[in-house]
């Protein structure tokens, strides 16, 4: 059996299973009237269609919301929809999804509906605000639910807990291609087959959204990145040259380190309108400017996070006996804190609140793995936050500045409260297979690892494991000597370089040394010289 072999029985892909895996079915998607309200949403999109009535998509500034958002415009006006604009809310301005504000602007625009993508399941008091103003409201959403369901024309979630959907973890771009599905079967202008071209966003949105990649969305993103490496938009194109991506080479990672941060950056330090003018650019000039702004801003952002974060750390070092982490100061940009959040996790292993201070009140973004969830701690502080929600892994929320220490307080003791155990440990890498002879990692294994492509969450990348390796050289790299690269030896004398970027005091082992490592094996081209490295994932001195 050979290594790719063991890999895929390790996840249980034998049989039928390894095949469907392996050779994902776009035929194979599910009936969208599967999902609530569906039915209702089309019945009034019909009637809109008949009367041609002035439609508001109401966006998100991620890239999840900005995809679904092109999705709906691409797909409307192709079914003949004549009046259809996109409003896409400023972080900064009207913050995270529906607000009454945005509402009463639009409304005044003299729109008839308004249907939302990736935001809208808890906005009650504003669809109640759109209703009196004679807006409807179709909700499109992945996000966590209420008891009750808000007075819209239609709520669309697969969250939903009267669902009868087959498949819960959609993204809101996934959702939103739904209802285009739905919307084929009684509308003409998107003969069934057609759709397939909108997959290039649909796989960018749940790639970025960090959705699992099994089921439908591992076959959109499949399917989608074939669409992607030729795709007809000359803003991806653009993107996809000024972030060095070939499209012959389009993967999963390279929407989630390649393209999907450039498009964050409009949305975190200005406006994600920049993101989705790329989006929709039809002039490939045109479209070029647009995905250098991104680049140039993307750049700007991770200088902006840096400094954040070695601030972040000086202020973190006080609170190391708390299970969870909360920081918070006045300098730190909201847009990016949810990525220095993450940082955060990642060098303390622990959950993690940032707070930008603005006056008299805070916003903070929520990072957290295992089993502690970062909205279930922000549902716990209802009394003492003015509004929050998310995800498990991910969440945001806003509270009067002097109740933040309040808030620390009360997330910690909830985290207390679940008697967790050992939960850095989940934080290690787990290895599909142990690997004896760097030999054995060459480049044909690493050929048929690409048919395990889309990886990501839900599907990660295979990690080997390779126990009692001789150090034979160790670099030092970066700045501040940060980075490592280390060469290792196995028992036939055979050596391989791994390289790991912003590595713990831990990976720094001495030549002579015996290690344990964890790795993802790729190949690094230099000078027309190609050889399989490995990037090191966790390294244990014996």
């Amino acid at each position: 059996m050979t290594l790719f072999d063991q890999i895929l029985k390790a996840r249980g892909l034998e049989g039928e299973a390894r095949d469907l895996f392996l050779s994902p079915s776009y035929d194979a998607k599910h009936d969208p009237f599967l999902l609530p309200d569906m039915q209702a949403a089309v019945e009034r999109l019909v009637k809109a269609h008949e009367k041609q009535d002035k439609i508001t998509i109401y966006g998100d500034y991620d890239i999840d919301g900005l995809t679904a958002t092109t999705v709906l415009l691409d797909a409307f006006e192709s079914f003949g929809f004549s009046h259809v604009d996109a409003f896409i809310p400023n972080r900064f301005v009207e913050g995270y999804g529906l607000t009454i504000d945005a509402v009463e602007r639009i409304a005044q625009t003299g729109a008839q509906l308004i249907v939302t993508v990736d935001c809208g399941s808890l906005s009650e008091k504003e669809i109640i605000r759109a209703n009196e103003l004679g807006v409807d409201i179709i909700v499109t959403d992945h996000h966590n639910v209420a008891p009750i369901q808000p007075p819209a024309v239609a709520v669309i979630n697969p969250k939903r807990p009267d669902h009868h959907y087959p498949f819960i973890d959609l993204a809101g771009v996934g959702v939103a291609f739904k209802l285009v599905q739905a919307l084929q079967t009684r509308l003409d202008g998107l003969p069934v087959g057609h759709e397939k071209w909108l997959l290039d966003l649909v796989a960018l949105g749940t790639v970025c959204d960090v959705v699992t990649l099994v089921d439908e969305n591992r076959a959109n993103v499949y399917w989608g990145l074939k669409v992607l490496a030729q795709t007809r938009r000359p803003g991806l194109k653009a993107l996809m040259a000024v972030a060095a991506v070939e499209p012959e080479k389009v993967n999963a990672r390279s929407l989630g380190f390649g393209l999907g941060p450039r498009m964050n950056a409009a949305g975190r330090l200005e406006t994600a309108q920049y993101a989705l003018d790329m989006l929709r650019a039809t002039d490939s000039m045109e479209a070029l400017e647009k995905a250098q702004q991104l680049d140039a801003l993307n750049q700007s952002r991770r200088a902006d996070q840096d400094k954040i974060f070695k601030a972040a750390v000086i202020q973190a070092e006080q609170y190391l006996d708390d299970p969870v982490l909360v920081v918070s100061h006045a300098d730190w940009n909201h847009g990016i804190i949810g990525i220095v959040a993450a940082k955060l996790l990642e060098k303390y292993k622990k959950p993690t609140y940032v707070l930008q201070e603005m006056g008299e009140e805070s916003k903070g973004s929520a990072r957290s793995y295992g089993d502690f969830s970062a909205a279930d701690a922000i549902r716990a502080s209802d009394d003492i936050i003015t509004k929050g929600g998310g995800h498990k892994l991910a969440a945001g929320v806003t509270m009067p500045t002097k109740n933040i220490e309040a808030f620390r307080r009360r997330v910690n003791e909830f985290y207390r409260s679940k008697d967790l155990f050992n939960q850095a440990a989940l934080l290690l890498p787990k290895e599909d297979i142990i690997v004896t002879k760097f030999s054995d990692v060459n480049e044909l294994l690493l050929k048929e690892l690409e048919q395990l492509e889309p990886c990501g969450n839900g599907n990660p990348e295979p990690v080997f494991k390779s126990e009692n390796m001789l150090v034979m050289h160790l670099r030092r790299m970066g700045a501040d000597a940060q980075h490592v690269k280390v060469t290792l030896q196995d028992a036939n004398k055979k050596t391989m370089e791994f390289l790991a970027f912003n590595a713990p005091e831990s990976f720094f082992a001495e030549p002579g040394e015996y290690v344990t490592i964890w790795f993802q094996p790729s190949v690094n081209e230099w000078q027309g010289r190609r050889t399989v490295e490995g990037r090191l994932l966790h390294l244990e001195s014996m």
